[in-house]
Formats: structure tokens, sequence, C-alpha cells
């Protein structure tokens, strides 16, 4: 069985490449997510991934392993204190790709690449979310009340006028 070779050349020659990913993926460690084009996003996506798996062994050797391929001290310590100990528990499938449909310019499909939070921490802010709904209604309360007393305000206005 043959493997699939992945040829992502996309008009640049080797280095600028490798210095594009690189960039990329500092960018999207330092932000949580970046805005580009699908070719790039899934090239970008297999670089970062494999990045993460170097952080979540966590030595010296896969420190300097990791600085070597991104160049870029402090998102290399970003990715070893923050994001690999957040993906501990996971095997794979750090990052996911959002479509958001062609550039107007010359029609390239635009991406949002984005590491995936863990899903543990977003189910304890799902209930939080529900308790703000009805923290919500009582303003709605607060508005209906204010509209009664500014339709008062025109009618002692008027009142005044008819003396």
């Amino acid at each position: 069985m043959r493997h699939r070779v992945h040829t992502f050349k996309i008009g640049r020659t080797s280095g600028h490449r490798r210095s594009m990913l690189a960039n990329m993926v500092s960018s999207l460690f330092a932000n949580g997510q970046i805005t580009t084009t699908l070719v790039k996003a899934k090239e970008a996506r297999r670089f970062a991934e494999k990045l993460i798996t170097l952080g979540k062994q966590g030595d010296l050797h896969r420190r300097r392993l990791a600085v070597s391929r991104l160049r870029d001290k402090s998102a290399v310590k970003l990715l070893f204190d923050e994001i690999a100990p957040a993906c501990e528990g996971r095997n794979g499938g750090y990052t996911r790709i959002l479509k958001l449909g062609a550039r107007r310019g010359d029609a390239a499909e635009l991406c949002i690449l984005q590491l995936v939070k863990d899903e543990l921490k977003s189910k304890p802010e799902q209930p939080a979310k529900a308790e703000a709904k009805p923290a919500e209604a009582p303003k709605a309360e607060v508005k209906a009340e204010e509209a009664p007393k500014a339709e008062e305000a025109p009618a002692a206005e008027e009142a005044p006028k008819a003396e």
C-alpha cells in the first residue's frame, strides 16, 4: 500500500514554505486561531499537530526540535507551558478548520484554523450561560417599566398646554 505524498508547493520555494508555515503556526499558538486559505490551513494543521505532540512529550530534546522547526522561542515556550498540557488527554485532533467561503478578490477558499478548546472546560460554561438568560429577563421588565414613564411624560407636557 502506497502512502499519500503531500505535495504542498503553491508556487513557493521550500525555504519560503517552511518559513511561512512556521510563522503561521507561531501565530496560531499566540492567538488561538488564524484566518488563511484552506490549502495553507490544511498544511499548517499537520505542522501544528506534530509540534503539539512534541510538546506533550516535554523533554529538552523535544523542546530543541520544536525551536528548530518554529524558530520562535516565545511560541515554543507557550506551546510547552500552556498548549501541550491542555491537550494532555487528547490523542490528536488539536486543531479545527472552519470554512468561511470564497475571498472576494481571487475566489480563494478562506477558513479559520483554530486550536480546539478542551471539552471539559466548555461544559461548566454552558450552565453559566443558562443562568445569564434569566438575568436578561429582568432587564426586559425594567425596559417595560420605563416605557410607561416615557408615555406619561408627554401626557404631562400636554396638560400644561391645555391650561
